[in-house]
């Protein structure tokens, strides 16, 4: 089963948080209290986040934390890879240096084009996505899976 760690799950109600009010700056004791997440665990969370360019740090007396663009262009695929590093279901998604199989694997670049499906469709849902009420949400997502095999094979 694809699982996602509680710091990913976190950074998303995080996120989501602050794209309620997106040109606002917001103070980690401010993102703890509304979202009941602990404050060492939001500061390291908003830390890692402003690292990978998710999140602006400013500094100063009303400094903060602010989205460092619309929620709207930032992706799932975005907090995720912030949080968890490359998306990918194997380990030869990464790199071919991880698995001894590698060299007499069959089916390595199969999962090459699961792999960039899956990251495709996290890249189609933005933080702006995730603060839309349940009744409103989208229901179809698009994967050109058979355009990601084309690709593969050229």
């Amino acid at each position: 089963m694809l699982r996602l760690s509680k710091l990913t799950d976190y950074a998303t109600v995080i996120l989501g948080r602050m794209a309620g009010e997106k040109d606002s700056v917001h103070a980690a004791t401010e993102i703890s209290n509304t979202t009941g997440i602990s404050l060492p665990t939001v500061c390291k969370l908003l830390k890692i986040l402003a690292k990978a360019e998710v999140l602006v740090s400013i500094r100063g007396a009303k400094g903060g934390y602010r989205l460092s663009r619309s929620p709207d262009r930032i992706s799932v695929a975005d907090v995720i890879c912030a949080l968890e590093g490359p998306i990918a279901l194997t380990e030869c998604g990464i790199s071919d240096d991880n698995c001894q199989q590698s060299a007499q694997c069959e089916i390595r670049g199969n999962w090459s084009v699961i792999n960039k499906a899956i990251k495709n469709a996290l890249e189609s849902v933005s933080v702006a996505d995730l603060i839309v009420p349940a009744g409103h949400i989208r229901n179809e997502f698009t994967v050109p899976v058979e355009s990601i095999y084309l690709q593969q094979r050229r």
